[in-house]
């Protein structure tokens, strides 16, 4: 599984890094080239609930098998895009690409399924810190897988998703061949739970009934879907700005891979924290640390090196919000409902993922990239004081 972590982020990341700067360089407009981070998450969100389903029905590796496949098609049609200059095209391949995010993020809970008590969050961060390699290498790729695709005959910015595409190709061959026994399955047999019936798997009533009848899982749900909320909002146009700014292709690659570090490269001292100190005050950590990148960004100015922070910073406080969030929900619900409900919450994270990313290109191109600070800083506030308030009730 970590090795497919690995390849997968490569994938995901050289994407990330140029998708918005590429649409907007084909439509010429600031506000559409948001568009592009929204179309990536869109993509991985429509993807959560088939890959759950596929995950309920056969198990962990048919469902990410599923996600890789998907976001290798897309990468094939943005190139294809890119090469006839059509950021539509490039819009509806990107949503297939974040199948690939899709992937990612179920991968994760893979590592629950058969943890033992007080442990999920260490090893839930252990495979998101598999990603770091692939992730952090990802956008760096981009000039040279660029220029290799222009010396192979390919246009302009039409390399990087191509080679996107090999990796997500190594991904599901590494998911076939390699996740076995599926872990699953394996917890299905150990829990004796029921086996899953043959034809239609239902998951949205399930999970909704599950949420219902579990606050700490619905609080766990939230933080995540805010935590990624923010992130994608603020990450998906400091390309865009440093890009008018003036910035490189060199530096915005760096920009971004540091921002992907502050990701995943603390995950496992996240996880260790969460089941040592608890999942909520982690949660609780992480949306100051968002609060902290919102602030910074707003104010950076010109300053690369003040974006370049924010973005590290504003990566942590998803780790956090991630790991702590996920591992919650995980050990809040029965293991026969848990593909159900963990696709229900990537869905709904990345539905608010990607209306973030629209409302974000507005804002920046109506307003600024500081207002866009503003309303991400006190999005992190509002739900920061709900948590706090709503488990203080519980808890007395």
């Amino acid at each position: 599984m970590s090795a497919a972590q690995i390849v997968g982020g490569v994938g995901v990341a050289v994407g990330l890094a140029l998708s918005s700067v590429v649409v907007d360089e084909l439509s010429g407009s600031t506000v559409i080239s948001g568009f592009a981070g929204t179309a990536t998450v869109l993509g991985a969100a429509l993807l959560a609930l088939p890959a759950a389903k596929a995950a309920a029905r056969g198990g962990r590796r048919a469902g990410l098998s599923l996600a890789y496949v998907a976001a290798l098609a897309g990468c094939v049609l943005s190139v294809a895009a890119i090469s006839i200059r059509s950021w539509p095209l490039l819009l509806v391949g990107l949503v297939l690409v974040g199948g690939g995010s899709a992937g990612n993020l179920a991968a994760r809970y893979s590592a629950t399924d058969l943890s033992p008590a007080g442990h999920a969050a260490r090893h839930l961060s252990l495979v998101v810190w598999a990603a770091t390699v692939g992730s952090v290498a990802g956008p760096n790729l981009a000039k040279p897988a660029d220029q290799i695709g222009i010396d192979l005959g390919l246009v302009e910015k039409a390399g990087p998703f191509a080679f996107a595409a090999l990796a997500f190709a190594g991904a599901l061959v590494i998911v076939a061949a390699g996740l076995r026994p599926d872990p699953l399955e394996l917890a299905r047999e150990r829990d004796g739970a029921r086996p899953v019936p043959a034809g239609r798997v239902r998951t949205l009533g399930p999970a909704w009934e599950t949420l219902r009848s579990t606050p700490m899982a619905r609080r766990a749900l939230v933080m995540v879907a805010v935590s990624h909320t923010a992130m994608v909002s603020v990450m998906s146009m400091t390309p865009v700005k440093l890009h008018h700014d003036g910035s490189t292709l060199d530096v915005i690659g760096l920009v971004i891979s540091l921002h992907i570090a502050g990701m995943y490269v603390l995950s496992p001292v996240v996880g260790w924290l969460s089941d040592k100190a608890g999942k909520v005050p982690v949660l609780l950590l992480g949306m100051s640390l968002l609060l902290s990148a919102a602030c910074l960004a707003g104010t950076a100015g010109h300053r690369v090196w003040q974006v370049t922070t924010a973005l590290v910073l504003l990566g942590l406080g998803w780790s956090c919000g991630l790991v702590a969030g996920s591992a919650l929900l995980s050990e809040s619900v029965p293991v026969e409902r848990r593909p159900a409900v963990q696709g229900l919450s990537d869905l709904l994270m990345n539905v608010c993922g990607a209306t973030g990313t629209v409302v974000a290109g507005a804002i920046v191109g109506g307003l600024s990239y500081g207002v866009l600070g503003l309303v991400v800083g006190l999005m992190v506030t509002l739900a920061a004081v709900w948590l706090v308030l709503t488990w203080r009730r519980s808890r007395s």
